[in-house]
């Protein structure tokens, strides 16, 4: 098993086995890696262009960009204006998805029960141990909940995909927010940690009574068994492109010049509760030699070509209105050493 690739990179290298010279390069975000692979390989077989990226989680699509040894990176915690102006960063978003509860749970199959956030928190606080607890079972009328420990899994890496997670914890569990907080790495109280959404989704498959947070697509692909969620108002939701669909549908993207949204705990009696962004992180000023263009052309195809794709691996599309936004800002945020527009 290539360790590095599988385990922690999962590098996309488009259709071939070598980036060319004009290959784009990127990093972080593994919660977008499976419509990134996806997008690549089509991008490679339209245009010649390869992409390699390595979902190596938010925290290190960061730390790459910020040190530009990538032509950019890849975050589900959108930066504040503070963060991309010290960095020298602009970032606009790719695509919306969901986060999804998965067990691990003999007799229990997908979407047969349902928690809701305060419950999850407790779970993640380690207060809740026993899938047979009366705050689970209450949850679950009818459903016979076994008499099996909870073994808590979660991301050792700096992840986007738990910033998105522990945000939603924070805004329906006071105990989470006062205690823990949010970001893309916390002071866990309990559980296991698994590299990426492709560890969490592994370590949850291995071990029976265990709970894990992944991307949507990585729970479909292994055809792991989720929860449904209690949402906002009060509604039972399963996870599905419509129910992340209806959740972004409360989106302002136009009031913040840096694209800031979280969507986590939207109002909607059919929005999925923990549903966010992935953007992508690009410097302000394109360095000579670097692929700013490249990644603009990319993008540009992604948005009108690829969303096809995206809907296929239950992932929703930047709306035609928000598309032209970043495009625009593409044009006024971004230049080259002489002060002169990439697109």
């Amino acid at each position: 098993m290539r360790k590095l690739s599988l385990a922690i990179g999962l590098i996309v290298a488009a259709v071939t086995g070598q980036a060319l010279a004009a290959d784009i390069t990127g990093a972080g975000s593994t919660f977008a890696y499976p419509i990134f692979a996806k997008w690549a390989t089509s991008y490679k077989g339209s245009t010649g262009i390869g992409l390699n990226y390595q979902a190596i989680g938010s925290g290190g699509g960061i730390k790459q960009i910020s040190s530009r040894t990538v032509d950019f990176g890849a975050s589900d915690m959108p930066l504040t204006h503070a963060d991309l102006a010290s960095k020298g960063l602009m970032q606009f978003p790719a695509i919306m998805g969901g986060v999804v509860p998965v067990i691990n749970l003999k007799g229990i199959h997908a979407g047969q029960i349902r928690l809701n956030g305060e419950v999850l928190a407790k779970i993640y606080l380690g207060a809740i141990k026993n899938w047979n607890d009366a705050a689970i079972a209450a949850l679950n009328p009818g459903v016979r909940l076994p008499d099996e420990l909870i073994t808590v899994v979660r991301r050792a890496d700096a992840s986007g995909t738990t910033f998105i997670f522990t945000n939603y914890l924070g805004k329906v569990n006071e105990e989470w927010k006062t205690k823990v907080g949010c970001g893309t790495a916390v002071a866990w109280p309990e559980g296991v940690a698994g590299k990426g959404n492709a560890g969490v989704a592994s370590y949850v498959q291995r071990i029976n009574g265990a709970i894990g947070y992944v991307e949507y697509a990585y729970a479909k692909q292994a055809k792991m068994d989720f929860t449904q969620m209690i949402n906002k108002d009060g509604k039972t939701i399963a996870p599905s492109n419509q129910s992340f669909q209806a959740a972004a549908a409360y989106a302002d993207w136009a009031h913040d010049q840096d694209f800031y949204e979280v969507l986590t705990n939207e109002p909607g009696a059919t929005s999925w509760p923990i549903t966010g962004a992935s953007f992508v992180l690009i410097p302000k000023v394109a360095e000579a030699g670097g692929h700013i263009k490249d990644v603009f052309k990319f993008f540009d195809w992604s948005f009108h070509k690829g969303m096809d794709q995206a809907r296929s691996l239950d992932y929703v599309p930047m709306p035609e209105n928000v598309v032209k936004m970043i495009e625009s800002s593409w044009k006024t945020e971004v230049k080259d050493a002489a002060g002169h527009s990439l697109w």
